[in-house]
């Protein structure tokens, strides 16, 4: 390998994982592009096992990573094809995803809006198919280009073949094989067209409007009201140190849901289909009194339930590490079930101390 690649030895990861745990790994090589890699992967004996690290907001690493780790920061959006109503666009993984929402959307691009304020970068957005306000990222999505690291080879996905789901992907499935380099976009430049189903998204964007004198929200209107939403209720992980939302929203059949609403009427609930139904997992923490509980120094938001803060710099104590996450993921889990029969899926990814993603939903 040339000594052209930024790197580092015995790296300390704490500022590099947005719930800042302890994590000491054994090497760390900054990626500007692709050729880089493939150089990488040609000198692979002496780096192994490999470890991707993205923008580090949904990961959950170990004390000690045993792995060389590969940080993608390849910077570029490209357009690939314009036309009157939409526009196609490539863009690299190195990019910062709220920026890429805010120029999407400024630029009269629309169908991003609703993702705003997710932290992140692109490439590591179609992992976990990232969602918010009922836009998922495989609603835009056209592409993924994505090396094979154990085969050295590269592929180029469409959007089938990257067999999306709810907070699922194949990257997702075959953990830790995949890194990506490229995600494409299809993009419309119809402001008529919004998605504001949720009840506060809506409010605040028709008095954005309102405010502007218009009848009809925009998806400006809406990425605002979702920025001030998420804003008002999410803390800055660089203030306090988080991974966004910690479970997913559980879904249940839709038998099962109205049980629990004859139980608890005000429980919150999306019908998906005819069977199913998803529950808030926030209302289930806040309404089984665990907002602000937990296991210090990890405790549940008191703003916003569904988010677990790492208070050890507040506290005083030594760096958190990966089990105190554990501790209280277990905990609010075992109150969840207790309450309501339901088992709360976690959503970060939780890595061993070999690279290798653990998909086990306990990791006690």
């Amino acid at each position: 390998m040339t000594a052209s690649f930024p790197s580092q030895t015995s790296a300390d990861l704490s500022a590099l994982n947005t719930m800042a745990l302890a994590c000491q790994a054994e090497q760390v090589i900054t990626l500007s592009d692709e050729a880089q890699l493939e150089q990488i992967l040609q000198d692979k004996a002496q780096h192994e096992p490999l470890f991707v690290l993205s923008g580090g907001s949904n990961v959950l690493l170990p004390p000690k990573l045993q792995a060389t780790v590969l940080r993608p920061l390849l910077k570029g959006v490209t357009v690939v094809s314009d036309s009157d109503e939409s526009i196609h666009i490539e863009v690299m993984a190195g990019e910062d995803w709220h920026q890429l929402v805010l120029h999407t959307v400024t630029s009269g691009w629309y169908g991003l809006e609703n993702l705003a304020l997710i932290p992140g970068l692109t490439g590591a957005a179609p992992v976990q198919n990232i969602g918010a306000y009922g836009v998922q990222l495989d609603d835009c999505v056209t592409h993924v280009r994505a090396c094979h690291l154990p085969t050295q080879t590269w592929h180029d996905f469409d959007k089938a073949a990257c067999q999306f789901g709810y907070r699922d992907s194949i990257f997702k499935q075959q953990a830790g094989e995949w890194l990506i380099t490229r995600v494409g976009f299809a993009l419309h430049k119809d402001p008529s067209r919004v998605q504001a189903g949720y009840g506060d998204v809506q409010a605040q964007a028709l008095q954005l409007a309102n405010d502007a004198s218009r009848q009809h929200i925009t998806p400006v209107d809406v990425m605002q009201a979702i920025i001030a939403i998420r804003q008002s209720k999410l803390p800055d992980p660089k203030v306090l140190p988080n991974c966004g939302s910690f479970f997913k929203n559980p879904v249940i059949p839709t038998e099962q849901f109205q049980s629990l609403q004859a139980q608890f009427p005000q429980v919150v609930g999306y019908r998906v289909d005819e069977c199913y139904t998803k529950v808030a997992a926030g209302w289930l923490i806040d309404h089984a009194g665990l907002k602000g509980g937990g296991i210090a120094p990890i405790l549940s938001h008191e703003q916003q339930a569904l988010v677990l803060i790492n208070h050890s710099a507040n506290l005083g104590a030594t760096k958190a590490s990966q089990q105190d996450v554990a501790a209280t993921q277990h905990y609010i889990q075992q109150q969840i079930l207790a309450t309501y029969g339901i088992m709360l899926e976690r959503e970060p990814v939780w890595i061993d101390s070999d690279g290798q993603i653990n998909l086990s939903n306990t990791t006690l």
